[in-house]
């Protein structure tokens, strides 16, 4: 879990530098390209193009437009505002995937859950500050890119129930590769030789973390796993202030302490019902 966070802050890193010089679909594109590259010989380790056949091609479809759309409004938000602020706003992640899971997949929504919903709302509302001299457009994109995220991660969790991650992943860089085919030549330019290497490490960053997250819920409960993610914000706000010159303030502080704490509720109060349950005999 640590490489996965490791992984996701490169990820950042790299995705700032390339924006700033190709469009984002362009980006986009050829970090999908590079990535299924990359993940070639595992697919041929797993047994190769058969080992990849899917029943749910269409669920696929849609996780992984919803995926593209998200992903590319972390990107574009990503060259509006600092990273600490990005961060702490695509944290709320969680909340709108409990909230699509409770309606779409029949999932419970406790009162852990709707206190961990009310406080993730109230930290995004203090870092946006919604006025008219406060408002940012990444504020608004990435927000919304939280909220696509979430559609993508509900459906991500129904395929789970008959896809591997190699199969997920495998499908999600096809797929993401052929919507933004036509997008990407759209606005394509010729890339510098100085930006390939940016190229390459966000689309290794982009994959890895994927895959080390998946082997991290292998050897450990997501109790224990997914709070070490929260360690990427505070690292995000330590490079912001080293290579971009970022300053975190108090409202930023205080919103992210407010959606840290809404998700560490949900996880304790998970962690807490299933110690009774393996305390039952």
């Amino acid at each position: 879990m640590g490489a996965s966070v490791l992984s996701l802050i490169l990820m950042a890193i790299s995705g700032r530098a390339t924006t700033r010089v190709l469009d984002v679909l362009q980006v986009m594109e050829m970090r999908s390209v590079t990535g299924l590259l990359m993940l070639t010989p595992f697919v041929y380790m797993a047994g190769g193009l058969r080992a990849m056949r899917t029943q749910r091609l269409p669920e696929h479809i849609g996780r992984n437009a919803a995926h593209y759309i998200g992903q590319a409004g972390w990107l574009f938000a990503l060259t509006l505002i600092p990273l600490a602020e990005l961060i702490s706003i695509e944290f709320t992640t969680p909340i709108w995937t409990a909230l699509l899971a409770a309606a779409f997949l029949g999932e419970r929504l406790t009162r852990s859950r709707i206190a961990a919903i009310a406080l993730g709302i109230l930290g995004v509302i203090v870092i946006m500050r919604p006025s008219l001299e406060t408002l940012q457009l990444g504020h608004v994109v990435v927000l919304a890119a939280a909220v696509v995220f979430g559609i993508s991660f509900t459906m991500t969790k129904s395929l789970t129930r008959t896809e591997s991650a190699l199969r997920i992943m495998f499908w999600m860089l096809v797929l993401q590769s052929i919507f933004g085919a036509i997008p990407a030549l759209l606005v394509w330019r010729p890339v510098p030789m100085e930006i390939w290497p940016w190229i390459v490490l966000i689309a290794f960053s982009g994959s890895f973390s994927h895959y080390c997250m998946a082997r991290a819920l292998a050897h450990a409960d997501a109790t224990v796993v997914m709070p070490m993610d929260f360690v990427r914000l505070p690292l995000s706000a330590l490079v912001g202030w080293l290579l971009y010159a970022e300053q975190i303030d108090i409202f930023t502080a205080c919103g992210a302490a407010l959606i840290l704490s809404g998700n560490l509720l949900n996880l304790n109060r998970k962690r807490n019902k299933d110690s009774i349950v393996a305390e039952v005999p």
